[in-house]
């Protein structure tokens, strides 16, 4: 049997290198697993190792990988480390099933890193495009404690979560925006083929147009005649709307909309706290310690006002507070019910449970605020549509109605 010169880790965390005979790597790993180790990376004698060179191809080249593949990945590495497959090869295999090219080629190249020498954890970290702060801090922890096919499973738990959660949202969403895009599609139509046919024929009756009219009919001649201006002005502006919000400043500003609407900051502050402490539970149970914790999950939160919130209460962690006590002056974003379920699981030792279960009652409210946007949006958009309709209807029949009343 061949000899492979390998490195495990203990469930303790401790790095063991040595070298054994085996059929293969995976009998390798079945050796090892009774003897308290997993297997991280083998190299067979007689071949030599690789490492592939650092590049800032790593940093910049890769992203788009989504929430979804992420989530099969973890799902299915967990299930082939169990199975006592070692690292590089369960990331080789995944690589070659997956159907993204760009995870492909990451899985590709930390299956080499990995073989070359390098920790699971530290080849993820080269990739943040794709592996969150999250994501690295659970692996390293896992790999540490020798509990990454644990740590595997409550990543993929956790990200299974977020994806239901983001798919609500997404739901609740879809409706008015469709609903938007057919009124805009519609108005368009109008203003160009039945607007300037009308205008023709209140120019050869010489009539006279009342302000709106004249607006309707202006916009019209505009879009029939220069619709390419009026495409190219509304990427602009789309661009433009999007380099602002990308600023601190324009992601603040909106952050603080959504945070004042009706209904929406309903949604926005119960997601934001399901997320914080769905996170924190999964990181706790992890392992991972309350003050690098706190720091992911600062590092994941999408609304800055959440963000710089967690990050004050970190820093007054560090100095001893507790994080109860640190979060209080944020009730106006977290629920009191947050802070006091955060205190009792700080008083009995079970924060990572009260967390997670506090999590799933966030999830369910969310998914009933949903529900009643849903609600609520409809006939706003009625109201809304209604409003359009009949600004444009009066616009073109009052100068017929005045000429009527001429003839009459």
């Amino acid at each position: 049997m061949p000899k492979y010169f390998f490195t495990a880790k203990s469930q303790k965390g401790e790095t063991y290198s040595d070298n054994r005979e085996a059929k293969d790597e995976q009998d390798l790993a079945r050796i090892l697993r009774p003897e308290g180790y997993v297997l991280i990376s083998a190299v067979k004698e007689g071949t030599k190792k690789k490492i592939s060179p650092r590049s800032w191809q790593g940093l910049f080249a890769f992203g788009g990988v989504s929430l979804k593949d992420k989530m099969m990945l973890t799902r299915n590495l967990r299930v082939m480390i169990s199975a006592g497959i070692s690292i590089p090869r369960a990331l080789k295999t995944l690589a070659e099933q997956s159907q993204n090219k760009k995870l492909k080629k990451i899985l590709g190249e930390i299956s080499e890193r990995i073989i070359g020498g390098e920790n699971f954890s530290d080849s993820l970290a080269f990739y943040p495009g794709a592996f969150s702060p999250l994501f690295c801090s659970m692996v390293k922890v896992g790999e540490e404690s020798g509990t990454l096919e644990k740590n595997l499973d409550i990543l993929a738990k956790q990200m299974e979560r977020d994806h239901a959660l983001k798919s609500k949202i997404q739901e609740a969403m879809m409706y008015p925006l469709v609903i938007i895009l057919a009124m805009i599609g519609i108005g368009a139509m109008m203003l160009v083929m039945v607007v300037p046919k009308l205008a023709e024929t209140f120019k050869e009756l010489e009539a006279e147009l009342p302000i709106t009219t004249k607006i309707v009919i202006g916009l019209g001649t505009f879009l029939a005649e220069k619709w390419y201006l009026a495409i190219f002005f509304s990427m602009i502006f789309l661009l433009l709307v999007r380099a602002v919000l990308k600023t601190k400043k324009g992601k603040v500003v909106l952050d603080a909309i959504l945070l004042r609407l009706p209904v929406v900051s309903i949604i926005v502050k119960k997601t934001n706290a399901a997320h914080t402490v769905r996170t924190l539970s999964s990181l706790i149970a992890a392992g991972v310690p309350l003050v690098r914790s706190l720091e992911i999950v600062s590092e994941t939160l999408g609304n800055s006002f959440y963000k710089n919130a967690i990050a004050a209460s970190l820093e007054k962690v560090k100095k001893g507070e507790k994080l109860s006590a640190a979060l209080r002056p944020y009730q106006s974003l977290y629920p009191p019910t947050v802070i006091q379920m955060i205190e009792v699981g700080e008083e009995t030792g079970e924060t990572s449970g009260i967390l997670e279960k506090l999590g799933d009652f966030f999830e369910d409210e969310v998914s009933q605020a949903t529900k009643n946007l849903a609600a609520v949006v409809e006939p706003v958009l009625m109201l809304i549509i209604g409003g359009v309709v009949g600004f444009f209807a009066i616009s073109m029949v009052q100068p017929m109605y005045s000429m009527l009343q001429e003839i009459k």
